[in-house]
């Protein structure tokens, strides 16, 4: 018997509640800790039933009608005998999570980011010390599946599933129950593998969120003129050519950046790390109508059709850009700052990262980046190695 606990209470959290659910030999409970949904989860699973919908492959549709074992805001109902912690929330909730299951966590436990975002190591052995050590982390690049919950704590759907997912691992001092990779398998079923290989690093690397988003966002409201909008532009679909050019170089800083690492330890598995059209032809080649460049490959792809800038109205109706959306307020703390303090450590310079940095900071009224270092006042708030004062690379590796 697996038992593990799903934390969250979002998209994710609800699909993967009732797939392990189904799935033999699985005990999933689920923690949530933000306001009353745990309780409310709890209510509407007495009086009604819990369904999943997935679409498979060949595009059947399963329904699934399986409860978790308990829906809990009490650590200390969900934790004891756990086997595995699944973490599915936004990165900035982490730090609420970590405490709270501090005192109830034992050695040898699993803790998995599904996915945990740019720099989840390092939140974990901030606040987990010499527990962080003794637990197996498992990081994955990104949800096992294209997900929307429909009502809450009763119905969510599975749109499309992953066929595999990239992850990477780094074993605890004290070994877990049973190898970490096919206990997390058995919760899924078969699809997507997962592939878990190298350092946790090539994860927070390969968060390519990070660098999209901002890439794309730079591309087009860079060179804006500050007049309103009549409509808000296709993000991906209406991506641009310095936008796809920003992408470009942030990819190939990434690539810099792991190169350098290997070449200065060379017993650090990063081969995860691809360049971001390697990334898009593995996860979307299928959905692509144009796979000739980058460019054409992520206007064509048919999995992004309709998807727009974020923006905000204004009392004429016109558009301006949201400056305050999570493509900015998430994607910089934590991730391309992540990764520019990465690169940073690995002595590799990132001028087209800087100049992303530099002009996203500016539109968020924060501070990251100055004259080229981590310095701002806000580094702090962020998840780069400096945040947490790590200045060498033995210490960001975790090998000391």
């Amino acid at each position: 018997m697996v038992k593990f606990v799903i934390c969250g209470g979002g998209n994710g959290a609800h699909c993967y509640a009732g797939i392990a659910s189904s799935q033999p030999g699985v005990d999933a409970r689920v923690l949530t800790l933000y306001a009353d949904e745990a309780e409310r989860w709890t209510n509407s699973m007495k009086t009604n039933d819990f369904v999943v919908t997935q679409t498979m492959e060949n595009k059947s549709v399963v329904t699934l009608k399986t409860k978790p074992t308990i829906v809990t805001k009490d650590p200390a109902q969900a934790a004891p005998g756990a086997d595995i912690f699944v973490f599915m929330m936004p990165a900035f909730a982490h730090q609420q999570y970590l405490l709270a299951l501090k005192e109830h966590v034992k050695p040898g436990a699993i803790l998995v980011g599904l996915p945990g975002q740019a720099g989840f190591e390092f939140e974990v052995r901030k606040h987990w010390g010499d527990l962080a050590k003794q637990c197996t982390l498992v990081n994955f690049e990104s949800l096992p599946w294209a997900c929307r919950l429909t009502k809450f704590g009763e119905t969510a759907e599975v749109i499309g599933t992953k066929t595999s997912l990239m992850g990477a691992i780094f074993p605890g001092t004290v070994p877990p129950s049973g190898d970490a990779t096919a206990m997390l398998q058995s919760t899924l079923g078969p699809h997507p593998q997962l592939i878990v290989k190298g350092h946790l690093l090539a994860m927070t690397l390969m968060g390519v969120n990070a660098y999209i988003h901002p890439s794309i966002m730079y591309g087009v409201w860079s060179t804006w003129d500050g007049n309103p909008l009549d409509e808000a532009p296709l993000f991906y679909q209406g991506m641009t050519e310095l936008g796809c050019a920003t992408l470009d170089g942030c990819s190939n800083e990434i690539l810099a950046t792991a190169k350098s690492i290997t070449q200065q330890r060379p017993n650090v598995d990063l081969s995860s790390v691809i360049h971001i059209y390697d990334w898009y032809i593995r996860c979307y080649a299928k959905d692509m109508a144009d796979t000739s460049n980058l460019y054409n490959a992520i206007r064509t792809n048919g999995a992004y059709k309709g998807l727009k800038h974020p923006c905000k109205q204004n009392d004429a109706g016109k558009y301006l850009p949201d400056f305050a959306y999570r493509y900015m307020t998430e994607d910089m703390p934590c991730g391309l700052v992540v990764m520019k303090g990465i690169a940073l450590v690995a002595g590799v310079p990132t001028p087209t990262m800087d100049k992303v940095i530099e002009w996203a900071q500016s539109k968020m009224g924060a501070e990251y980046l100055v004259n080229g270092q981590l310095s701002g006042k806000d580094v702090a708030k962020s998840r780069s190695p400096q945040a947490y004062g790590i200045q060498d690379l033995d210490t960001m590796l975790g090998l000391k």
